[in-house]
């Protein structure tokens, strides 16, 4: 049974694999493979996601987190600043034009957007899971989500979906019918129908409630 928390670990994975793809630009075009083609340009998109994904761990589980575990999140709202200093330096580069610095930078953003992700999943959400209240769990996430601004949100829903699984689609999906008002997960239904295309099959047999 999915949960709101699991959304967490799903959008980690999109990021993962996003950066993937912007690290392996990043690195054909240092060995002369291409330029700083176009599709590098994603990380400006890719670091306005992991703002607002930042900004809302913030406000919402950083404070909760530290009434059931004092000082912890301090760690983790360090590492953020670090991913702003990356991006940062990916950002300099890439407008530079210079092809070996944004290799570089893209290599060390990812390297360290990397290992946060990976403590956040074994450690800080593991204490959220164990420590908060699953309404409060709950009451977070949707904190976070809000942090997508409203008009952005067709943006959001086309960058998300094509890079996780029909498996993350899924808990998204169960995920989101279970907490939206039925008029607004009926339109966000048929982007995310739109975006995945043929998948969509996949997800009406896994969840017949689509149809």
């Amino acid at each position: 049974m999915a949960e709101p928390l699991d959304s967490i670990k799903v959008i980690h994975n999109a990021f993962r694999l996003d950066m993937n793809l912007i690290d392996a630009t990043a690195l054909d075009s240092a060995r002369g493979n291409k330029g700083l083609s176009p599709a590098i340009e994603r990380f400006r998109f890719f670091n306005e996601m992991l703002v607002w994904h930042a900004h809302g761990e913030e406000l919402a589980i950083f404070p909760m987190v530290e009434t059931v575990a004092p000082s912890v999140a301090e760690a983790y709202e360090r590492d953020h600043r670090g991913l702003d200093a990356a991006f940062d330096a990916l950002n300099d580069a890439v407008s530079a034009n210079d092809v070996l610095a944004a290799a570089r930078a893209s290599s060390a953003f990812k390297f360290h957007l990397d290992i946060h992700l990976e403590k956040e999943d074994a450690h800080l959400y593991r204490i959220v899971r164990e420590s908060v209240s699953k309404p409060d769990q709950a009451k977070a996430v949707g904190i976070m989500a809000s942090q997508v601004p409203k008009e952005r949100f067709k943006e959001y829903i086309s960058w998300l979906y094509p890079l996780i699984d029909n498996t993350d689609r899924e808990i998204m999906i169960r995920i989101m019918q279970m907490v939206m008002p039925p008029e607004v997960f009926g339109q966000t239904k048929l982007l995310i129908k739109y975006v995945i295309g043929n998948d969509w099959t996949e997800m009406t047999r896994r969840i017949p409630t689509l149809e």
